[in-house]
């Protein structure tokens, strides 16, 4: 109690010694609004630094500071040495903590509370800050986690003069660091455009309430049917600051143009043709969506966005539509499909003279991105009548292709058009050891090797994982985490929050517990009778049914969480989700959104097990970026 009387004491005094007017004895205590206006002192426009942990606001950046450390045991500048932060991990570690504390949940060692409350008096000093300094190399953390944060802009002058931490904010740093960017001085209003190689910031995405949320900005370009500032970011000093301003500019377009080229690029590749249409699983969904649905396809107008090969616009060709607009982003298989198209006479051609006699002269390939297809040729609004794409990535949103796939809907789709498919469903269950690298490591060739396994596992809790799950390894029942209406759904909601609850699963009745060692996901597709009213198909990639090219995406926790029917006998002392206490239920809180790192998702995982008698224990989320 004297700790803390002494701590609150000092607070006071270095809170009156930034105040300049009032001395009166009482003043201590006037941080309300009305407060301040009786006494004179400052009103809340001038203190303009929010505490990282309360309500408290501050006049400077020091002052804030040494209230952090002496309330909150958060020795920022302390910290920032510690961890060899520059300027950036700075501006990363403030949104971190940001984000933390809006979710109850401690900075330093992840124990999430039950109140704001709980979180203060829980609050200690950082042991051990690798596990954090891991967290801020995501970029994610460069973008603001609070509006108007003006803590962001200023801390980096007030270490000018130490030698030994390098974050003054000059513009050689922020060019180095950030390439392409706009700096904009106070002083003289000038705009000093700098050139970019790397930079990319194509999405908001922010840790909030522990877990990964989105927002887009509601102007600026398009591309991939999102909408990208032109002004991504603005850094913007407070007023009274004679500190440049630094926002985030045409960077954006550039490296977007730059990942797009290399994605595009990949996919001239025959290999990746050739295993998607190998996939048999895959192509005779399709195919039988497209030839098995005469009154959907007969005389309709096609839209295949990214055709590849074209093959989906043969079966469409071949089910007798009158018109195949083939969209394709890479030049090369753009130039393959049109001879491909050629080859089999269902090329249309541009003269009376070209073509084949025998030519039916439905497709017709288009080399550009559906965004800029009213570039490349004249098609009328909402005059399409089926928009056919194979735009599923792993864990069904990697690539960010749906996107594209939503702009040419709401373009051109005739209303009440057919989408092929029209429903995608993400599930996801539990694994337990077999669906590990344990049993491998455990005996090779008769020597015990479990030691490496352990190393893997540890490994795979980082990342996700590309791979096949036999459904014989699920401990837990599967249940749906999103569902998509792909005819109804809007753009953004891409990026979602969704939770789920799993139960043990055994095929006996002994009991016994078991240990699931993290989750998979998988999708289905969906050709429905709303469109598919003949012959309704599904595409599964579930485990439970034959393996497809895109595998399953495995996110491994960073404990085993032992599980078991709700009749056993747990002991009432154990921690939920050990072998004395296993977990009846696990319950999941998962988002996936797109991530900084164009055409890729950021996927985070909150995990927490109820035991049969309904106590209940939960885990550090985890990040996971499927890049």
């Amino acid at each position: 109690m004297a700790k803390n009387l002494m701590e609150i004491e000092e607070t006071n005094r270095l809170t009156q010694e930034e105040e300049e007017e009032d001395d009166d004895e009482d003043f201590k205590e006037a941080w309300t609004e009305d407060e301040n206006e009786e006494d004179g002192g400052e009103n809340d426009d001038d203190l303009e630094f929010l505490c990282l942990f309360c309500d408290s606001k501050y006049s400077s950046c020091d002052t804030l500071f040494d209230h952090c450390r002496l309330t909150h045991f958060f020795d920022f500048n302390g910290i920032r040495k510690e961890m060899g932060l520059d300027f950036y991990g700075s501006f990363k570690l403030v949104n971190y903590v940001r984000s933390q504390v809006a979710d109850n949940r401690c900075w330093s060692c992840g124990v999430h509370c039950q109140s704001k409350q709980d979180l203060q008096s829980h609050l200690h000093q950082s042991f051990d800050t690798k596990d954090v300094k891991l967290l801020l190399d995501n970029d994610k953390y460069l973008n603001p986690f609070m509006q108007e944060d003006s803590l962001l802009y200023s801390f980096g002058g007030d270490e000018e003069d130490e030698d030994d931490c390098n974050t003054s904010f000059d513009k050689e740093e922020i060019v180095k660091d950030f390439g392409n960017v706009c700096i904009d001085d106070d002083d003289t209003g000038e705009d000093i455009e700098l050139n970019a190689e790397t930079y990319n910031k194509d999405r908001k995405t922010e840790v909030s309430n522990g877990h990964l949320s989105l927002a887009c900005s509601s102007k600026g370009i398009t591309d991939n049917g999102s909408d990208y500032g032109q002004s991504f970011r603005s850094l913007e000093s407070h007023p009274k600051d004679k500190q440049s301003r630094v926002y985030i500019a045409d960077v954006v377009g550039k490296d977007i143009k730059k990942v797009n080229d290399g994605y595009f690029g990949s996919y001239s590749s025959f290999g990746i043709h050739r295993d998607m249409i190998s996939d048999n699983i895959r192509t005779d969904a399709y195919r039988q969506a497209l030839l098995k649905n005469p009154s959907l396809l007969n005389g309709a107008v096609v839209m295949d966005v990214g055709c590849g090969t074209g093959i989906l616009s043969l079966f469409a060709a071949q089910a007798g539509a009158s018109r195949v607009i083939s969209i394709e982003a890479s030049e090369k298989m753009a130039a393959v499909a049109t001879q491909i198209a050629k080859d089999n006479g269902l090329w249309q051609s541009k003269t009376d003279g070209e073509g084949d006699k025998n030519c039916t002269g439905v497709i017709e390939v288009v080399h550009t991105m559906v965004e800029n297809l009213d570039k490349s040729i004249q098609i009328q609004p909402y005059s399409v009548d089926i928009l056919v794409s194979e735009w599923m990535g792993y864990c069904l949103l990697y690539e960010s292709m749906l996107s594209s796939v939503l702009y040419a809907r709401d373009r051109w789709l005739k209303p009440g058009g057919a989408m092929l498919p029209d429903t995608a469903t993400i599930f996801v269950a539990g694994f337990g050891k077999g669906g590990t690298s344990l049993p491998f490591w455990e005996n090779v060739y008769g020597f015990n090797m479990s030691s490496i396994g352990k190393e893997v596992v540890e490994d795979a809790a980082k990342f996700p994982v590309i791979d096949i799950i036999n459904h014989h390894d699920l401990v837990t029942n599967a249940a749906v985490l999103q569902s998509f209406d792909l005819a109804t759904m809007k753009p953004d909601e891409v990026d979602f929050t969704a939770t789920a609850e799993l139960e043990a699963k055994f095929d006996n009745m002994d009991h016994k517990a078991t240990s699931c060692f993290g989750v998979v996901l998988w999708f289905d597709t969906g050709f429905t009778s709303r469109f598919c009213k003949e012959t309704p198909t599904i595409l599964s990639t579930s485990p439970y049914t034959p393996k497809t090219h895109w595998s399953q995406t495995i996110l491994t926790f960073r404990e085993a969480v032992s599980v078991a029917s709700s009749k056993f006998a747990a002991e009432e002392s154990a921690d939920v989700g050990m072998d004395a206490c296993p977990a009846s239920k696990i319950l999941l809180r998962i988002s996936i959104a797109r991530a900084t790192q164009h055409r890729c998702i950021d996927i985070s995982l909150e995990t927490a097990g109820v035991s049969p008698n309904g106590r209940k224990r939960c885990w550090p989320a985890q990040i996971f970026n499927l890049t």
